[in-house]
C-alpha cells in the first residue's frame, strides 16, 4: 500500500503540532538535565519556533503539554529510577512555576492549547490529549520536544497504537547523547513516523498560506 504524501499528511484541518515537555525545567534555565537542555537549545528549540510559527499561519493546531509536580511530589511516578532520579533535580516543576510553564520563545498564544500532567512518561498519558485531539478531528500528530530517548518514543508508539498518522521532525527533537537519539530515530522511529526536517514541513504549510 503506498504511503500518503507529506502533503497529505499535514492537511491543515486534520493535523496538530504537539510540543512535549519545552518547559523551562526540562530544556530552560531550570533544567534538571543540563545536557539534555543544552543540546535541545542548541538545534530543536529555534526549529520549534519556526514550526510553531508556521503552523500558526496555517491554521494548525497546537497543543502544548507540560509535566508539573507537587512540592510535596504527591501523585508522581515513583515506580522506575528515572523518577528516583528525579528526586535529586533543583528543577522547580510545581504550577507556575518557570519551570514548569512553557519556554517563552514558544508561546503560548491565545490559540494554542496547554495540557498538563504529573503522572507517566510521555503526553498521551496523564493528560486529556488523545480526547481532545479527537474532538478536534486531527488525525497527524505532528510531535516536537524532548526527549527521544524516553518521551519521544513513548509518544510515537503511543500515538500509532491509538490510530494518528505521525510525522517527526528530526530536527525539533533531541535526546542525549545525540548519536543515540540519531540511533533511536533510524532503526525505531523511522519505522513507525513519518520522519523529515522541519523545513519540509514548513514548506507544506507555507503553500497553502
Amino acid at each position: 500500500m503506498p504511503q500518503p504524501s507529506l502533503q497529505d499528511l499535514l492537511d491543515p484541518a486534520t493535523t496538530a503540532v504537539v510540543t512535549q515537555e519545552c518547559q523551562g525545567g526540562v530544556i530552560g534555565p531550570q533544567a534538571g538535565l543540563p545536557l539534555l537542555a543544552e543540546e535541545a537549545r542548541r538545534e530543536a528549540v529555534p526549529n520549534i519556533a519556526k514550526l510553531l510559527d508556521a503552523a500558526r499561519a496555517a491554521g494548525v493546531t497546537v497543543v502544548h503539554c507540560l509535566i508539573q509536580r507537587r512540592a510535596d511530589g504527591r501523585g508522581s511516578n515513583t515506580n522506575a529510577r528515572l523518577f528516583a532520579a528525579g528526586k535529586s533535580f533543583t528543577a522547580d516543576l510545581t504550577p507556575g512555576s518557570e519551570g514548569a510553564s512553557l519556554l517563552p520563545e514558544l508561546g503560548p498564544l491565545d490559540t494554542d492549547l496547554v495540557l498538563t500532567r504529573t503522572h507517566g512518561v510521555g503526553p498521551m498519558t496523564g493528560t486529556d490529549l488523545d480526547s481532545v485531539l479527537r474532538n478536534l478531528g486531527i488525525k497527524t500528530i505532528v510531535g516536537v520536544g524532548v526527549s527521544v530517548n524516553i518521551a519521544i518514543t513513548n509518544f510515537v508508539m503511543d500515538a500509532v497504537n491509538r490510530g494518528y498518522q505521525f510525522v517527526l521532525p528530526r530536527d525539533a527533537v533531541s535526546g542525549y547523547p545525540r548519536e543515540y537519539a540519531d540511533s533511536i530515530i533510524d532503526n525505531t522511529l523511522s519505522l513507525l513516523a513519518t520522519v523529515t526536517p522541519s523545513s519540509a514541513i514548513i514548506d507544506v504549510w507555507s503553500a497553502v498560506v
